[in-house]
């Protein structure tokens, strides 16, 4: 394996990819070719970095140089200076809007100091498309973990002692989902994946399966193995092809490592995952929408009881996560159910994933503790309101979910806060509006 002295990391989500980050790529592997270096450097691909509105991102390793809005055209300057001449390219740099100060460094930039990434955990440090570099950050570990102790009743145990509440927007606890669908005997049951995210301006999932996609596949194994599942289903909107083509990159790769399939770590657990497309109806996001969806009916929700743990796809029990959701267990297992539940609120544990979108300096992707103000977010990561304007709404939740005003600025973000506020946590949208924001227009 080549010993490289840097890697070129660039973001590879959807957002950078429209803004031209396959044509960065293709300049620095020419240039570097060019230059008899691409032994001495690697160029990577990955998920999206979050920071949208300053793509495309380049990351420079080891010295972890943050460099933003790259144009294809800088290629030449950031080879010819950093990489060869040690110089870190000014221009290129994170300018804090504060003081015009310019930033290297991610951790000092307000957008990241205080996030915390667990479901995000690899988006922007790995390529996706590689599951050996998966693997290198404890990937699989949990999967080995879970079928060595063979005991799903414990692992059940372990994701309800966590806290961790489904990220969709119901906020059901998740191992007491899986509990429930253990509970039903038959001959077949289905471990589902909601990846529909139909909330407008709402990108979580999408991004973790573009940056991330093994973890989905090590949690969907894991829950599999809790319910007695042998067979997995992703629902996954056909508007998104980047996640589709590397979600069927990353299956693929795990059969051919023995990770998916028939007896799995040399144990008696066979379990595999099928893909199935939706044709991006809303109401499809809602479980039973979606299973009619996927048994080719249409796709209208149904009266529950029974819930889909009783009689779901095909009449078979059947358990239903989100990709957030779902990418919270690995880490889960590997570092303990106390752990994650020392992480934010009583009721709400963990942390969530948040699409920031609308009138707001730093539209991205966030991760934050439960528990941090919609302030804080808005402000302090978000960077404020573009052009200087005044802040008059805030809409959480999607169709769903209600504006909040300046009023609640200061209202922690939780699922029984934000409800209290008239509002819901929903996916994850956070579409900021300003002063001029006509609301009867947003009705």
């Amino acid at each position: 394996m080549a010993n490289y002295k840097y890697h070129i990391l660039l973001c590879g989500g959807t957002g950078c990819t429209a803004s031209e980050s396959p044509k960065i790529k293709a300049n620095f592997e020419s240039i570097l070719a060019e230059k008899n270096l691409t032994d001495d450097v690697q160029v990577v691909a990955t998920g999206c970095f979050g920071f949208c509105e300053k793509g495309p991102i380049v990351k420079i390793l080891p010295d972890n140089t943050f460099y933003t809005q790259v144009k294809p055209e800088d290629c030449r300057e950031i080879i010819d200076e950093h990489i060869i001449k040690g110089r870190k390219v000014q221009r290129l740099l994170y300018e804090n809007p504060e003081d015009k100060e310019h930033i290297s460094d991610s951790k000092h930039m307000g957008f990241y100091k205080k996030q915390m990434r667990i479901a995000l955990r690899n988006c922007g440090f790995i390529d996706p498309e590689n599951i050996e570099e998966y693997i290198a950050r404890d990937g699989y570990k949990a999967l080995a973990t879970v079928l060595e102790q063979n005991d799903p009743m414990a692992t059940i145990d372990i994701m309800k002692k966590s806290g961790l509440r489904g990220r969709g927007g119901a906020g059901f606890p998740t191992g007491l989902k899986w509990e429930l669908c253990r509970k039903n005997e038959a001959d077949q049951k289905y471990m589902i994946c909601n990846a529909d995210e139909g909330d407008p301006g709402a990108f979580m999932d999408r991004s973790i399966l573009e940056g991330d996609p093994h973890t989905l596949i090590e949690a969907m194994a894991i829950g599999g193995f809790c319910i007695g599942a042998t067979k997995g289903l992703v629902y996954i909107r056909a508007e998104y092809p980047l996640a589709i083509h590397r979600l069927q990159i990353a299956i693929g790769q795990a059969r051919e490592y023995g990770l998916l399939g028939d007896n799995i770590f040399g144990t008696d657990f066979s379990f595999d995952i099928e893909l199935r497309y939706g044709a991006g109806a809303f109401v499809c996001g809602e479980e039973t929408a979606l299973i009619h969806s996927m048994e080719g009916k249409r796709g209208e929700p149904t009266f529950k009881p029974p819930f889909p743990a009783q009689e779901g796809y095909l009449k078979k029990p059947s358990n239903v996560n989100n990709v957030e959701t779902f990418a919270n267990v690995p880490v889960i297992i590997n570092k303990g159910w106390e752990w994650f539940s020392s992480i934010g609120t009583e009721k709400s544990k963990g942390t969530k994933v948040f699409a920031l979108a609308g009138q707001i300096n730093n539209v991205g992707l966030i991760e934050v503790p439960m528990g941090i103000t919609l302030r804080e977010v808005i402000y302090e990561i978000g960077g404020g309101i573009k052009g200087g304007k005044k802040f008059k709404a805030v809409q959480t939740g999607g169709p769903s979910g209600g504006c909040l005003t300046e009023k609640f600025l200061d209202t922690p973000i939780d699922y029984d806060n934000l409800i209290a506020a008239g509002s819901m946590m929903g996916s994850g949208g956070m579409i900021v509006m300003d002063e001029t924001s006509c609301m009867v227009s947003v009705a």
